[in-house]
């Protein structure tokens, strides 16, 4: 009983979570403001504004597109610089080519810049990772070899071969290390260049 309580409380959290709005919030809505917001957070204009129709009509109230369309075009400034396109890019969000065409080639150089760092960002990780589970697998084959009592041969073939896959994997996370640095370095740059 008690499980089946704690499911129903969490898929109603889920639920919720779901929610452009709450209730409240939709009844004591400034449609204008609530578009400004969604504008400079970068949201889909379409996907957002049904999502505040979906929340909204729960709770009786028709949401003013025209108001919230006025406010989601003066957000929108906000969301396209070319600095938080950089960072918008670095923490590996999507972008919803959102921008208009006067402010898209500056947003989307300073994206693409930062998605280029995530994705290295995300290439040693994963490859630290590999190196993690190789050495697990080491640390295991090792007991095996103090614990057996029978020929090792095959499993100290086996650490041989991880141990020399790892240094593999970290000269290629040297390598990767060194692009991330210049990576930053170019950050570094696009920043100061744009007065940050």
């Amino acid at each position: 009983m008690k499980l089946r309580i704690a499911m129903l409380v969490a898929a109603g959290a889920l639920a919720a979570s779901c929610q452009t709005m709450s209730k409240e919030e939709c009844s004591v809505a400034d449609w204008r403001v609530v578009g400004e917001q969604d504008g400079a957070a970068g949201y889909a204009p379409q996907d957002r504004f049904a999502g505040h129709v979906k929340a909204c009509t729960k709770a009786g109230v028709n949401p003013d597109q025209t108001l919230w369309y006025q406010g989601y075009q003066q957000g929108l400034p906000r969301y396209c610089t070319p600095l938080n396109g950089l960072s918008v890019g670095s923490q590996g969000k999507s972008y919803a080519n959102v921008c208009p065409t006067n402010l898209d080639p500056a947003f989307r150089e300073g994206y693409d810049l930062g998605r280029i760092h995530y994705d290295k960002k995300q290439e040693i990780s994963n490859l630290e990772m590999r190196i993690r589970t190789l050495e697990a697998a080491i640390r295991t084959d090792e007991d095996l070899v103090r614990n057996s009592k029978t020929d090792t041969r095959d499993i100290q073939r086996r650490i041989d071969s991880n141990r020399w896959q790892i240094r593999d994997l970290e000269r290629e996370a040297g390598r990767l290390d060194s692009d991330l640095r210049r990576i930053e370095a170019d950050m570094d740059n696009f920043r100061y260049a744009r007065g940050a």
